[in-house]
This record gives structure tokens, C-alpha cells and sequence, in this order.
């Protein structure tokens, strides 16, 4: 597993930038799952694309990798409330099959803690030459340990 530890880094970066820009190109689907004891839904969903964005960016720059790794997680423990309401509520969610059935909630509640254990691999420190980065490395101060 360790082998392709970067690579999945990359994966996880990119699919998360890419569901935190859905959160801004179509935010009905996250702002139809938010509980509704919280306030300002949909600026809570830009919100949490926004950190969506921002955590997938930080885990390809080496030098806050490891705190980005730490805010991912923490954003994926503060969105689970909307996908226990989500599931509580059996909320459809248009384009997503059986999104509303027993099933699909029964993978999709425990995948969060796979995300937050995919996550957590990156709270760890990383292998400097080997460290997948957006910058060229030439370019981060040796000063800067990661």
C-alpha cells in the first residue's frame, strides 16, 4: 500500500477539488441534504467546498501537507451530519440512483470513515523525494521541513 501512497494522495486531492467545485457549479444537491437546524444552508455548502478545494490544493503542496491532511479531516467529520440526515431522511438526490434507498446509505455513512482513514495517511510525515507536489520542489525552502 505504501508503494502507492502518492498516487493515491493525487486521487484523493483531486477528487476532492473536483466535488468542492461541484459544491459552487450545482450546490442544490448539498444544499438538499443540509439539516435543517443549521443555519444559511447554502453558504455553508460554499463554505465547505471552499475547505474542499483548499484541502485537495494542500495536500499536493508538501510544506502544510500534513496540517491540510488535519483540516480534511476535520471537514469530513463536519459534513457527516448532512449525510445522517441524508440517510435519516431518505433524501433522493437527482442524477444519483437508489440515492434515497437503505442500501445506499448503508455504504455511503460508513465510506466516510474510509475517507477520514484515507486522509489520516497524510498526517503523517512523508518521504521528501518522494512526495508528490503542485510545486517544483527546487522552489520550497529547505528551511521548510515536511
Amino acid at each position: 500500500m505504501n508503494k502507492h501512497k502518492e498516487l493515491l494522495r493525487i486521487i484523493l486531492a483531486v477528487s476532492l477539488i473536483i466535488v468542492g467545485i461541484t459544491h459552487f457549479a450545482i450546490p442544490e444537491p448539498y444544499v438538499k441534504i443540509m439539516p435543517p437546524q443549521l443555519p444559511y444552508p447554502l453558504g455553508l455548502v460554499y463554505l465547505s467546498g471552499f475547505y474542499e478545494i483548499l484541502g485537495g490544493i494542500g495536500l499536493l503542496v508538501p510544506p502544510v501537507s500534513q496540517a491540510a491532511a488535519w483540516g480534511i479531516i476535520a471537514l469530513f467529520i463536519a459534513v457527516f451530519p448532512a449525510n445522517i440526515n441524508q440517510a435519516i431522511n431518505h433524501i433522493q438526490i437527482e442524477h444519483i440512483p437508489y440515492s434515497d434507498s437503505s442500501w445506499f446509505q448503508a455504504i455511503r455513512l460508513p465510506l466516510q470513515a474510509v475517507l477520514i482513514t484515507w486522509a489520516w495517511w497524510y498526517t503523517k510525515p512523508s518521504d521528501r523525494e518522494k512526495q508528490v507536489s503542485i510545486i517544483p520542489k527546487s522552489l520550497i525552502p529547505k528551511e521548510l521541513q515536511w
